[in-house]
């Protein structure tokens, strides 16, 4: 029999991305021949993304919310009501800035049913140009915050000591893929819950592969899938708002998942780093203060 799916894509006010990643996966499916149910969960947009869904693609399900709850809990407005009528065999969280490329479907639905301890998947993720894009990671130590704070050489920043995978043609075990365009098992998801609402936005899917990796659940690259990627569409609008929240959860992600002594010379690191930076707006203070009371936090 055909394998269940669930896609969701959460979005804010990315209308014609959203229009174009919505054609390009009703396209993959339909040449997969994989039935899907899709729900997209729109965050309060005010750029008519709403009508634009309702009018070009009236074959998802549309979610509209009165104001933007972020990122997870848009994604977990879905998943919670999947948990309790019963998960499909996969789950798909997609980003509304990623365009699906043919075979991407086939491709992660073949290999997780060759691969049954695979909770987590990702494709290969591409550039604008079709370039490779970073898409997995090793999970965030002591070094990769150092990098993104300039306190480490550049000439190392897209290597091992920062988390990075070499490029590679095959699929491989990696701590987590990017989460913009997470595939996950729904087997998986069952076994250890929906993603954490503490992150309004960033470090959820790291969450996510964590407490998959201690259930017992692999994580995988499959670069055979792939996915255009225009990345940072929606956050970029906001960007003081959107560092601090970065931020506020990697501090919420270290005292998690790493120990005290990690946790302490990162926070080190980061408050040294935002009280000697000069704020160039009042919006940028707000974020930087933001960002200082989170790390200092027990």
């Amino acid at each position: 029999m055909t394998p269940t799916l669930a896609v969701i894509i959460v979005s804010w006010n990315v209308r014609e991305l959203l229009d174009r990643c919505l054609a390009s996966l009703r396209a993959d499916l339909d040449r997969a021949e994989q039935p899907a149910t899709v729900w997209v969960v729109d965050n309060a947009s005010t750029d008519g993304s709403a009508a634009m869904v309702r009018e070009r693609h009236p074959w998802a399900r549309l979610e509209t919310l009165g104001e933007n709850l972020g990122f997870v809990r848009g994604n977990n407005l879905v998943l919670d009501r999947l948990l309790i009528a019963g998960m499909p065999d996969y789950v798909w969280l997609l980003n509304p800035d990623t365009e699906v490329q043919p075979g991407a479907i086939a491709a992660l639905r073949d290999f997780c049913a060759a691969h049954p301890r695979a909770g987590l998947v990702g494709p290969q993720l591409l550039n604008p140009d079709g370039s490779r894009q970073e898409s997995a990671f090793r999970f965030p130590g002591l070094l990769q915050p150092l990098f993104d704070l300039g306190l480490l050489p550049a000439r190392f920043y897209a290597g091992r000591l920062n988390g990075r995978y070499p490029a590679s043609d095959t699929p491989h075990r990696v701590d987590h893929p990017l989460g913009a365009a997470l595939w996950a098992r729904g087997a998986a998801v069952t076994q250890v819950g929906a993603l954490d609402e503490a992150f309004f936005m960033y470090c959820e899917e790291i969450d996510w592969a964590w407490r998959m990796r201690r259930a017992g659940w692999e994580a995988w690259l499959v670069p055979a899938a792939r996915v255009l990627h225009h990345g940072g569409a929606s956050t970029s609008q906001a960007r003081p708002v959107t560092t601090a929240h970065l931020w506020e959860s990697r501090a919420r992600l270290y005292r998690k998942h790493r120990g005290p002594v990690t946790c302490a010379l990162v926070g080190a690191a980061v408050r040294r780093h935002f009280t000697r930076r000069a704020a160039p707006s009042p919006e940028w203070d707000a974020a930087h203060r933001r960002i200082l009371a989170a790390w200092r936090q027990p």
